[in-house]
């Protein structure tokens, strides 16, 4: 079996590696350009890249796919499927009808629940207590071609964004190998998504971890383990930024069986309870725990140790 790889980010990396050690022949790796990261603004290889450089496997990376000299240089690479994984740039009609057996795609949600990016987060954001990943057949719709098979994997009641996406990428990359050779002997039956029962993500955008006191204490702690770790929830605390990147969602029956004197008459935003070890702020229902914070400019830390550098008092506000 050959294959053409298109992937980018770390997600992508556990499907390329799960095919080279299942024997499949990767002829050609597709991965997005290089990019400045960091404060030094120094450029990055894609995870994709790396571990194609690793395995000796040819590297391509078009600044727009559907150019014509990139649909020219992929027509150099014979391959019975082009399987992409998290690529990040939509595919032409042109070089979906390339490969033998067709495009395949490794997408992170319960088809058709999900379509489009950031699904993983999503599926934390939303509350659901499965994700999972469906292996389909690409088309020129966003996400919406037959699908192969699928996996669910559960979703812990701590889970975060980043401990789900690698979860997945795992799940994932295993159910690629074993639906590949299905698929090329004729095992497998495409199935068509419902529509009706179709949904669409947007993209993470960094104002999106801006913390709502009014919502419920559930749907804030929801925020704070579906954008960890990008791109984080965050507040503003005398007058700067507080990341939070652990915090628990208590009601009001909980807080009152801690049998500890709290503000009951707060607002929204306003500290009702300071403890040695953490800071319970009152939501539109609910309070939200603070475990593990990281004040603007200094380091990640557990509430405890912020607290020995700040006397937080109960009444006081933490601003959206």
């Amino acid at each position: 079996m050959k294959v053409v790889f298109m992937g980018t980010p770390d997600f992508a990396v556990e499907s390329l590696k799960a095919l080279c050690e299942a024997g499949v022949e990767v002829t050609l790796v597709v991965t997005q350009p290089d990019r400045e990261k960091g404060r030094g603004r120094e450029v990055q290889m894609t995870p994709v890249k790396e571990y194609a450089i690793s395995q000796n496997i040819p590297v391509f990376q078009p600044q727009k796919i559907k150019e014509e000299e990139a649909v020219a240089e992929l027509r150099k690479y014979e391959a019975d499927f082009f399987v992409v994984a998290a690529f990040g740039q939509i595919l032409s009609q042109e070089i979906l009808d390339m490969p033998k057996y067709g495009c395949v795609n490794v997408h992170a949600s319960l088809l058709p629940r999900y379509r489009g990016a950031a699904p993983i987060q999503w599926a934390i954001l939303n509350g659901d207590e499965v994700a999972g990943v469906t292996i389909m057949q690409m088309e020129l719709g966003l996400d919406s071609g037959p699908m192969l098979s699928k996996v669910e994997v559960p979703i812990a009641e701590n889970e975060t964004g980043d401990s789900l996406f690698e979860k997945l990428s795992k799940a994932g990359a295993k159910l690629l190998v074993e639906t590949l050779p299905k698929l090329m002997n004729g095992e497998i039956t495409p199935e068509a998504q419902d529509e009706s029962k179709a949904t669409h993500v947007k993209m993470l955008k960094k104002e999106m971890g801006r913390v709502d006191w009014n919502k419920e204490a559930i749907v804030v702690e929801r925020l704070v383990r579906g954008l960890n770790s990008w791109p984080g929830a965050f507040c503003t605390f005398r007058n700067k930024t507080l990341k939070i990147w652990g915090a628990k969602a208590i009601s009001d029956a909980e807080l009152d069986q801690m049998d500890i004197p709290y503000l009951a008459e707060v607002e929204p935003g306003e500290a009702s309870l300071v403890t040695k070890d953490a800071i319970y702020i009152k939501t539109g229902e609910g309070y939200l725990r603070l475990d593990d914070v990281q004040m603007e400019s200094k380091k990640r830390m557990p509430t405890h140790d912020f607290l020995l550098g700040y006397q937080v008092v109960a009444g006081e506000r933490f601003k959206a």
